[in-house]
Parts: structure tokens; C-alpha cells; sequence
């Protein structure tokens, strides 16, 4: 370790700068912050400040850095700023940054500047149970900076992260007077997170100049409320428009490689894999786990283990992409290879996740290993520690269902820890289906009658088990009932890629401009059988 003592030789500012920027240890630091104790200025502000940003910024170290907050007289204005903003980058600590805003109203000094509010706004939806933005909004009125641009747009931030404060977030977009790309982007994303796209897209449309974050609000916000074909749209808009030098980031190629891989557009997903070579988009972990997702989804498993293979650094989503997508088309042997060379591998910040073991479930059930599969699902309570969700339930009944162990699939069903959901009957009644047990359909069916009993799709099949039972008297009822509740049965939809171009079916659709061709085509077809 260099002398503290030695480094002293001009101005002190300068030397104890020319430190920091040496430290890379938090013991480093430590030697400097007891030298400045021993000539006299531990309680500097400007040192103060400066410990603190690099234990935030440099060493990740919260902990030590709210320790030399705490320990002086009377922070200023520039110190609670940076703890702020430390705690509300990350979203664990944001009960951390209120808490920390309340004390310094509380004292009144030092006073809070516009510069705070941002940071503070930031974390005010992450604490579910402190309604903060409208606190907040009030300080920010009493201090007389609610007409700040910056100040405003995080205003309209917060509140558009509600459901229930939209309207408010809307109405403030709408009274302000001074509205850049920033604040656009902003109500946008709001009406995306609440799943508005309507207004999301019309205010989009509306917008007077664009950027890189506007397009990827709108691309992200098609894509994550299921309108894949709308996304690939936008994002078709948007490299038409890079003359005007807006060029698609890594954040826009993970929203059009998952809006791909949903929609089955392999060859789209291939000529963007191409667009991120050609434009020297180096594929890091994000880029690089959306295409084996996307061509896991296409069934392009060559080139999903190809991107796997590659990729410098694995991370848990590489590997959970690789496990689910041999899994999802039936190559349960390998996604099994695969999850116990993540068993071995090097890295000890990569363990198996809730979201691993959905996978290799599922993979299990696909070729009806049982035992295996149950092995799985007490490793992971065991040896992980992870609580079984729903979804796990689920593809442990699926396993025991599909291999006709309905007695094995019951006690678990009356053993979870969690009330059973339209995932965990459902799962049974697959397994009911395949072999034939009428009975323990019923059974299940009318379970998924009480979760969702408007849900036609359930009373129809309720009624088809009565009509193999020979119940036509409870197949009559069964019907009565879902025309008296106008029960809905969701349609069937699927996509196919033609020529670049997606299409969408429903069942019993004629809505496609081709229509009668289709039909036709598919009549000859069935004639042939």
C-alpha cells in the first residue's frame, strides 16, 4: 500500500484527489480517511462528499458510505444528494433514500435544491407501502420548485408508474410549460408500464421530435403487452428513419429479437442478428441472451447453442435461455446436459433460479423422467433454498398427470403451501385427458369454473366430459349457464412469416384479405386424407 504521508506533497486537494482515483480497496480508503482524521479534517465537506461518491460509485459499498455520512456534524446539501442518488440507483435501497429525504426535511437544513427531487421521485414508486410522490409533490410546492422543467418531468415519471395516478401524470404532461423529448418519453413509457398502448402510441404520433429512449418506449411498450407485430413495425419505422442519425441501441435490438421470437419471425430475428455485426453492436450479455431466446423460440436451436457457445460471459439468463428453448422443443436430454454444466461452472455468482428449475421441469415432462423431475423439485427446495411458486407446482402435477400417477399428483395438490390456480388444475386436467379419467376432470374443470367462471373455454369442456359420460342433462345446463353469463372462450391465434411479412390467424377467421384462397387451400388438403 502506497504512503498516505508521502502523497502529500503539494496542495492538499489535489493529493488527496490523486489518491482516491488510486483506490481500489475499500482498506484503501480507510488509510486515507484515518489521515484526514489525524490532520484535522474529517469533518470536511468536500472530503466527505468525495468518500463517499467512491464507496457508491467505485466499491459498490452502501453501507460504509451512510457510515461516513452519519458520523458528521451536519451534512450539506451536496452530501445528501449524493446518498440520494446512491440509494435511488439501486431499488432495494429506496426505503433508504425516503427514509434519509424525511430526516433532512425534518432538520430543515440543510434546505433540499431542485437537483434532489429527481432522486428522490425515483424511489417513491418502488416503496409500495409509502405513497411518496404525492408527499413529495407537496414539499416540492413549499420549496418553490414545482415549475422546474427537470422537476417536473420526475413528477410526471412517479406518478405515471400507477395505474391509479395516470390521470394525474397525463394532467401535469398537459400543463407544462416547457415539454422536451425527455418529458414525452416519459408519459409514453407511463401509458406503456399501465398497458394504455392506444394513448401511448397516439401520443407517439404526436410527438414533435424523436430520439433514440422515445423509440425504444414505444417499441418496449408494444412488445411487453404482447403486440409483437406492432413493435416489429415501429421498428421497421425506425431504421427507415436513421438519416436523421437515430440509431437503434442494444435496448431496441432486445425488444425486436423477444417481438421476434413471440411472433416466429426467424428470418427477420437472423437479418437483425446480421444488422448487429454489420454495425459493430458488440453482442453483450443482453444482446446476445435475447438471440438464443429468439432462436430458441424459432426452433433455430443450432444457432441458439452457437450464440450459448460464444458468449464470453454467461450470465443465469444465458444459461435459463438455453436450458428453457432445448426444452421447449423437446430436447429434454440435452437442456438436462445442459443445467448440470451450469452445476459445475466456474462462475459463484451464477446459481439456479426459480425460473431454472420451470425449465428443467418442464424438460423432464417432455420425456416422462418422474423420478428425475421430482429429484429436481426437492434439489431445488433443498440444496437452493427456493420457495416452489405456481408455476413449479404446475410442472410437477403436469410430470405426475402425464404419467398417469393421479394419486402422486393429488397429495401435492393438497400439500401446496399456496392456494391452487387455473396453472395447477389445468395441468391435471392434461393429464385427466390423456388417460381417459373423466371423473378427476370433472373434478378439475369445476375448479377452474370457480377461479374464472367467465371463462367459456372451461364450461365447454366441462361439457364434453358430461357428453362422453352420456350426461346430456348436465351438458344442457352447462350450456344455459354460459349463455346466461355471456362466458367468453379466448380465440386461437397463431403467426406465420412470409416473405418478411407476418400473418395473423384466429379460429374460424376471415378477416385475412385472402381468405377464400386459404380456405380453399386448406379443403384440397383435407381432401387428400
Amino acid at each position: 500500500m502506497f504512503s498516505v504521508t508521502n502523497q502529500l506533497d503539494k496542495t492538499l486537494n489535489q493529493q488527496v484527489l490523486a489518491i482516491l482515483e488510486r483506490c481500489n480497496h475499500l482498506n484503501h480508503l480507510k488509510q486515507l480517511q484515518s489521515f484526514l482524521v489525524t490532520i484535522g479534517h474529517s469533518q470536511t465537506q468536500f472530503y466527505a462528499f468525495k468518500l463517499v461518491r467512491f464507496c457508491t460509485l467505485k466499491i459498490s459499498n452502501f453501507s460504509y458510505a451512510r457510515f461516513i455520512f452519519d458520523n458528521l456534524f451536519s451534512p450539506n446539501i451536496y452530501l445528501y444528494t449524493a446518498m440520494i442518488t446512491a440509494y435511488a440507483s439501486q431499488p432495494v435501497y429506496s426505503s433508504s433514500a425516503l427514509s434519509l429525504f424525511r430526516d433532512m426535511v425534518r432538520r430543515r437544513q440543510p434546505q433540499p435544491n431542485h437537483f434532489i427531487y429527481p432522486h428522490v421521485l425515483k424511489s417513491c414508486p418502488e416503496v409500495l407501502e409509502f405513497r411518496g410522490t404525492k408527499m413529495v409533490h407537496v414539499q416540492i410546492v413549499k420549496s418553490g420548485f414545482e415549475k422546474y422543467p427537470v422537476v417536473q418531468t420526475a413528477l410526471l415519471d412517479s406518478y405515471s408508474r400507477s395505474s391509479d395516478d395516470i390521470g394525474i401524470a397525463r394532467q401535469m404532461f398537459d400543463e407544462m410549460s416547457e415539454r422536451n423529448v425527455v418529458s414525452w418519453t416519459a408519459m409514453i413509457s407511463g401509458y406503456a408500464r399501465v398497458g394504455d398502448i392506444t394513448n401511448a402510441v397516439s401520443l407517439f404520433e404526436a410527438m414533435p421530435d424523436r430520439d433514440v429512449p422515445s423509440w425504444n418506449s414505444v417499441i418496449a411498450g408494444c412488445t411487453q403487452n404482447g403486440l409483437f407485430s406492432e413493435a416489429i413495425s415501429f421498428f421497421g419505422r425506425m431504421l427507415v428513419g436513421r438519416s436523421k442519425c437515430i440509431w437503434p441501441n442494444q435496448v431496441t435490438i432486445v425488444c425486436a429479437l423477444s417481438a421476434c421470437g413471440h411472433t416466429g419471425m426467424l428470418q427477420l430475428g437472423t437479418l437483425i442478428h446480421g444488422y448487429v455485426y454489420r454495425n459493430g453492436l458488440v453482442p453483450g450479455s443482453f444482446i446476445s441472451n435475447a438471440l438464443i431466446d429468439m432462436y430458441g423460440k424459432c426452433g433455430n436451436l443450432k444457432e441458439a447453442t452457437k450464440v450459448f457457445d460464444r458468449s464470453s460471459k454467461k450470465s443465469l439468463t444465458s444459461w435459463n435461455s438455453m436450458i428453457n428453448s432445448l426444452a421447449l422443443h423437446g430436447n429434454s436430454e440435452k437442456a438436462i446436459t445442459v443445467f448440470e454444466e451450469l452445476l459445475q461452472f466456474r462462475d459463484y455468482d451464477v446459481r439456479p433460479d426459480g425460473v431454472t428449475f420451470i425449465s428443467l421441469l418442464g424438460a423432464c415432462t417432455h420425456v416422462g423422467l418422474v423420478e428425475k423431475g421430482r429429484a429436481y423439485f426437492d434439489l431445488m427446495t433443498r440444496n437452493y433454498g427456493i420457495e416452489p411458486r405456481i408455476e413449479h407446482y404446475g410442472c410437477l402435477i403436469d410430470l405426475l398427470g402425464r404419467a398417469g400417477r393421479f394419486e402422486e399428483a393429488l397429495e401435492v395438490v393438497m400439500g401446496m403451501r399456496i392456494e391452487p390456480d387455473e396453472v395447477v388444475w389445468g395441468s391435471l386436467l392434461n393429464g385427466c385427458k390423456i388417460y381417459g379419467r373423466t371423473d378427476l376432470a370433472e373434478f378439475a374443470v369445476k375448479k377452474l369454473i370457480e377461479i374464472d367462471p367467465d371463462n367459456g373455454g372451461y364450461g365447454i369442456m366441462l361439457a364434453n366430459i358430461y357428453g362422453e359420460l352420456g350426461k346430456w342433462d348436465e351438458v344442457r345446463k352447462v350450456r344455459k349457464m354460459l349463455k346466461d353469463r355471456n362466458a367468453y372462450k379466448t380465440p386461437g391465434c397463431s403467426w406465420i412469416e412470409v416473405d418478411k411479412q407476418v400473418h395473423q390467424f384466429y379460429s374460424v377467421d376471415k378477416t385475412h384479405p385472402r381468405t377464400e384462397e386459404i380456405y380453399d387451400t386448406l379443403e384440397s388438403l383435407v381432401a387428400l386424407y
